[in-house]
């Protein structure tokens, strides 16, 4: 059976267009069973970007992000780190690719009996000591 995902959507207001419509992406997808948005809600809501952004996400123990533009890294970031954060620069990656990759990533899972989920528990082990 496929999975079944809660998305949880954020940016700051340089990503509000990007956020709004791959919100509407998820939403009309039928794998997404909810999509709750904590990003900025217009432009000028100048909530500082680190309470929302790939650099603050990948500090939170437990967080894998990564930052993505092209297809072999949205598929290696989840079956080889188990990542569970996707993020996108509106600056830097073009709509049409940044919908494509995040309907892409909702078709990759983490397997933990490949050979990558030795290397995911010495992240986790690495958190675990600092």
């Amino acid at each position: 059976m496929a999975p079944q995902w809660r998305i949880v959507m954020g940016c700051d207001e340089a990503g509000l267009s990007y956020k709004n419509k791959i919100k509407a992406d998820f939403e009309a997808d039928p794998r997404v069973i909810s999509v709750v948005d904590v990003g900025s809600g217009a432009p000028d809501d100048k909530t500082p970007y680190p309470t929302r952004a790939a650099a603050a996400a990948r500090i939170v123990k437990g967080i894998r992000a990564v930052t993505a533009h092209d297809s072999f890294s949205v598929e290696r970031s989840v079956k080889s780190n188990n990542a569970q954060v996707l993020c996108f620069g509106e600056r830097v990656v073009g709509i049409e690719l940044a919908r494509k990759l995040a309907k892409e990533w909702l078709d990759h899972e983490f397997d933990p009996a490949s050979a990558s989920a030795k290397k995911v528990e010495e992240i986790c082990q690495l958190e675990e000591e600092a």
